[in-house]
């Protein structure tokens, strides 16, 4: 199966450490978010993998080289203007002829790739988010109200949500919803694709996952005994 990391982008949420370092570079432990991403890949079964570049991507190059090291292929894109996080994609639509995994450069987990692909294959999904469940702080009081009339209160909620992980198997005909030329973020296509009435289906992963690009999880990363596998989901559970 092939792969698409993404790594274009500037990892706002992380300066000002990505001054120097693109996100996907960034420490976690001895080794960098990238590498442990390839490693999850290679464990699944993926053989052949393109990163989009383009903030300080030549240090993503100098790093990941062709990716022998972990028995992968690696391939480059090359951003010459911002396109979004589904923009890149475009540039390898020869190449992607069937099922495929995009992934962002950011991400850790556990999850089992066969697993996503085995569903969004039986429920013929253009495209199959990867999702999480997660509790959000709210630093609000809450308040209902008719009419000028307060009718319900929570102080501080804590709310639960589905989200997206950042890790999405998809068709090659999702390349029919992706316009040329300009930025496309991911939002753009999922509402493109529900306007349009493809399928778009949805994976609960109930394992590991973090987010690197937030302050919170690259902090509670640095926690977690990597080596060559990730750390049992228990041990982020249990804090």
């Amino acid at each position: 199966m092939k792969a698409v990391i993404q790594c274009g982008g500037k990892g706002t949420r992380l300066m000002p450490y990505t001054m120097v370092l693109p996100k996907p570079l960034m420490p976690v432990g001895p080794r960098p978010v990238l590498e442990l991403v390839l490693q999850w890949l290679r464990r699944n079964g993926v053989s052949e993998v393109f990163i989009t570049t383009g903030y300080l991507g030549g240090l993503i190059r100098t790093a990941c080289g062709d990716g022998r090291k972990w028995g992968l292929t690696i391939k480059y894109t090359e951003e010459a203007e911002p396109l979004g996080t589904i923009g890149p994609l475009r540039m390898l639509r020869k190449a992607l002829t069937e099922p495929f995994l995009v992934v962002n450069g950011d991400v850790l987990t556990d999850l089992s790739v066969p697993a996503l692909l085995s569903m969004h294959q039986r429920m013929g999904n253009v495209v199959t988010i990867a999702t999480v469940q997660r509790t959000m702080k709210i630093d609000f009081g809450i308040l209902e109200q008719v009419d000028g009339r307060v009718t319900k209160f929570r102080e501080k909620p804590s709310l639960n949500h589905t989200v997206s992980m950042g890790v999405y198997c998809m068709q090659p005909s999702v390349f029919e919803y992706i316009p040329p030329r300009i930025a496309y973020g991911f939002d753009n296509l999922v509402f493109s694709l529900l306007d349009r009435q493809a399928p778009v289906g949805a994976f609960r992963h109930d394992g590991l996952w973090l987010d690197i690009g937030r302050v919170d999880d690259f902090r509670k990363a640095q926690e977690l005994p990597w080596e060559d596998q990730p750390p049992a989901f228990e041990t982020i559970a249990a804090e």
